[in-house]
């Protein structure tokens, strides 16, 4: 049997990855939790196999969640789950340890073959991002400017180019406006930009949002 425990803010989206699950007579949901702080006592409660991981919570983000738990927990293998662009999110969160990345707006099904698959001791990429990877190592090209944000800067970036506030983005990410403000101004450095337009086109067309 195939221990699994949800980490995702949505409880309704929680539910409808737990009900596909429970479809596979080999899977089962022993916990779930709606941010780390929660995750945390589940995981010493419950047997856990594998973790599917939401990259997009508040507070602490699903990478810097996936970066701890490689110390604390490295016997749990992680899927992250998450509607994030699998071109742009896919390569940072395997980085960072993660087994597998599969979109929520993907195939259920494929939600169970990718928890067999991690489970087996492999990676699971969509064919899509297979596909990608196959492309990049034939033909190398230069990286994006925005893969040299740290996780919190892209988050920024991210809710900035999709219309948030950034009072609105310190209350979602548990931050100071002040701290979120530093951020900003880190990104449009990095990205050599000017203002919050250009951030948004930006992300536009490196399809960040």
């Amino acid at each position: 049997m195939i221990h699994v425990v949800l980490c995702d803010d949505h409880a309704v989206l929680r539910r409808g990855i737990r009900d596909t699950l429970t479809e596979a007579s080999d899977i089962k949901v022993t916990g779930e939790a709606g941010g780390y702080a929660e995750l945390r006592e589940v995981l010493r409660a419950a047997p856990c196999d594998i973790l599917l991981l939401d990259l997009n919570m508040p507070g602490r983000s699903g990478i810097e969640v996936l970066t701890s738990l490689r110390e604390t927990h490295s016997a749990i293998k992680v899927l992250i789950v998450s509607m994030y662009p699998e071109d742009q999110y896919a390569l940072r969160c395997l980085k960072a340890g993660a087994q597998g990345y599969a979109n929520k707006a993907g195939d259920p099904i494929e939600l169970i073959a990718a928890v067999r698959t991690v489970m087996q001791g492999r990676k699971y990429l969509t064919p899509e991002v297979a596909q990608m990877l196959a492309d990049s190592l034939a033909q190398p090209t230069p990286e994006a400017p925005h893969t040299a944000l740290s996780e919190r800067e892209l988050q920024t970036l991210v809710k900035i180019a999709s219309g948030r506030r950034l009072s609105d983005i310190a209350e979602e990410l548990m931050l100071s406006p002040k701290t979120v403000s530093v951020y900003r101004a880190r990104v449009l450095e990095k990205l050599k930009l000017s203002n919050n337009a250009e951030l948004t086109v930006y992300a536009i067309r490196n399809q960040l949002v």
